[in-house]
């Protein structure tokens, strides 16, 4: 199996971390080293612990948060992926209370791997904005 074959498989392993916001497997898949830049957090966030706070920041406001793995394109280094994520707006979300709106947008990320195989840094495009549609709280 090639790098970017073993990524792919990689990114697989990932989709259910995140969707059962599994620490062990986290762990395995996230350098320590890591580190991520989001909107849940004014730092840095690091490893694969401070990968899953995202993870449970946004079940904060979408209890029944899901990605699905739509799409990959694979290299040595890197995967991009776009993925759907799916939820049901039942708690505060950005200081937005509950809508019960149920939303399902479109996310498309960067994942880059060091030479363990382990991803080292993930890099968003701003899903934010369907989100917030997705909630009523823009209508652009």
């Amino acid at each position: 199996m090639n790098k970017a074959e073993s990524n792919e498989t990689i990114m697989k392993q990932f989709e259910i971390m995140i969707n059962t916001a599994d620490e062990a497997l986290s762990q395995r898949l996230i350098s320590e080293k890591a580190s991520f830049f989001t909107p849940a957090s004014p730092v840095p966030l690091y490893g694969g612990k401070g990968y899953l706070s995202v993870v449970h920041w946004m079940r904060q406001g979408f209890s029944d948060v899901q990605w699905k793995l739509e799409e990959m394109v694979a290299a040595e280094d890197k995967v991009a992926v776009r993925w759907t994520l799916t939820g049901t707006h039942d708690g505060d979300f950005l200081g937005i209370k509950a809508t019960g709106k149920k939303i399902s947008v479109c996310v498309m990320n960067f994942y880059y791997f060091d030479e363990d195989g382990k991803i080292i840094n993930d890099i968003a495009a701003e899903g934010m904005i369907g989100i917030l549609r997705g909630i009523g709280a823009l209508t652009l």
